[in-house]
């Protein structure tokens, strides 16, 4: 258990963190070309894990991204977008990118207890962080912990580690007002114990496999992730969830919208404002 120093610590980063960086859903399409051109500048030109070459006008997009609410959280001194993460949500015969990349190594048996509710999975995907926001001075360089191009004072290099955290926290507040509580991923193997120490706790359903490197299949169940989630990290969670609560559904407003409070009246819920998407079917919307 926390004691009360480490505990304000951490909240205090938190604050600090929502004092420099935005965190928001990219609805329109200039907003989702800001999420395209990090994914192309992390996962084409400093990784190579796509041909820069496939790819004319800088933005990496994907089979899946017409699938999906896209999020993006923003330094606020620059502009200048840090990092991105997406929450594919596919029909009931379509596989997620996980059931695509992982060939053999899911736990099929774990997989078997989803069948028949499909529509309840989703998978957090594409999550990058720019590399001018990744890491501290001093720290190994890795896909989500920087390079110094722009300048950045101590206390705020302090708050780049929960950049990653903070688009976990954006797709999982998105998954539970789309009503998905079954949330999969696909991490390298440092990813989950960081995640772990923030209050972030994924369990591990699958063996090693290759894809672009050594990767594992996880899983979180939405209720227990957020219910085990630290004080500070679930307050954060009200707060982006009530936010994009509001920006999907202005109509109805963030509060009736992310309380449940269309279903206790046994009203439908109105059509997210969703580029791409079909209206909410009224099963989920309940």
């Amino acid at each position: 258990m926390e004691n009360n120093a480490a505990s304000a610590d951490k909240s205090s980063l938190f604050m600090d963190f929502a004092r420099y960086f935005d965190l928001s859903l990219a609805l329109t399409e200039a907003q989702r070309a800001l999420v395209y051109q990090v994914r192309y500048r992390v996962y084409c030109e400093e990784f190579g894990y796509e041909p820069v070459e496939t790819f004319a006008n800088h933005q990496e997009i994907d089979g899946f991204d017409d699938q999906s609410v896209h999020c993006l959280v923003t330094h606020r001194d620059s502009g200048r977008p840090a990092g991105c993460v997406r929450l594919v949500m596919m029909d009931n015969d379509e596989p997620m990118p996980l059931e695509l990349h992982s060939g053999g190594s899911m736990d099929h048996g774990f997989m078997q207890r989803f069948a028949g509710q499909r529509q309840t999975l989703c998978e957090i995907s594409r999550l990058a962080v720019d590399g001018d926001f990744r890491r501290r001075r001093g720290e190994q360089e890795t896909r989500f912990g920087t390079k110094d191009t722009l300048q950045f004072h101590t206390r705020e290099k302090r708050t780049f580690p929960l950049i990653a955290v903070s688009l976990f926290l954006a797709a999982a507040a998105v998954a539970e007002l789309m009503h998905r509580k079954h949330c999969f991923a696909i991490m390298e193997p440092f990813l989950p114990a960081i995640l772990k120490r923030t209050g972030v706790a994924f369990q591990r359903v699958g063996a090693d496999f290759e894809f672009r490197g050594i990767r594992a299949p996880y899983y979180a169940d939405l209720d227990d992730l957020v219910r085990d989630a630290p004080d500070e990290l679930r307050l954060c969670y009200d707060v982006v969830k009530a936010q994009f609560a509001e920006a999907l559904w202005p109509a109805a407003g963030a509060r009736n919208v992310a309380l449940g409070a269309n279903t206790a009246l046994g009203a439908e819920a109105p059509a997210p404002l969703l580029p791409g998407f079909a209206p909410l079917p009224a099963a989920l919307a309940r």
